[in-house]
């Protein structure tokens, strides 16, 4: 998959997953919407969720383990940044989120 997915937010959430591996997530508006895309290191957008506001999506993140990036000075030091242009990409294990397997909503 390459479709290009125009994301523009660059306020950057991280969640540690494995020793050398983040999944990253960025909050981008859409419409009375929002929408967390969820990316790999390289770009790929892999994953998304749709939530009622901001502060829904915000609080969701953090129940599930993700800090936003800017928060943390040494995240700066030990985890690039993905970088645009962000494209449609496949997990191995599929949509982690979306299918609840790996996502908490309370």
């Amino acid at each position: 998959m390459s479709d290009v997915v125009p994301i523009k937010t660059q306020d950057f959430w991280v969640k540690v997953v494995e020793m050398l591996q983040q999944n990253w997530a960025l909050i981008e508006p859409e419409g009375s919407k929002v929408t967390i895309y969820f990316l790999h290191d390289l770009g790929g957008v892999f994953d998304e969720l749709t939530y009622s506001s901001l502060r829904e999506a915000q609080a969701a993140l953090r129940v599930n383990g993700f800090l936003r990036y800017d928060e943390d000075p040494s995240y700066a030091e030990l985890f690039a940044r993905p970088e645009p242009p962000f494209r449609r990409a496949q997990h191995p294990n599929g949509p982690i989120y979306s299918s609840g397997e790996f996502w908490s909503d309370s």
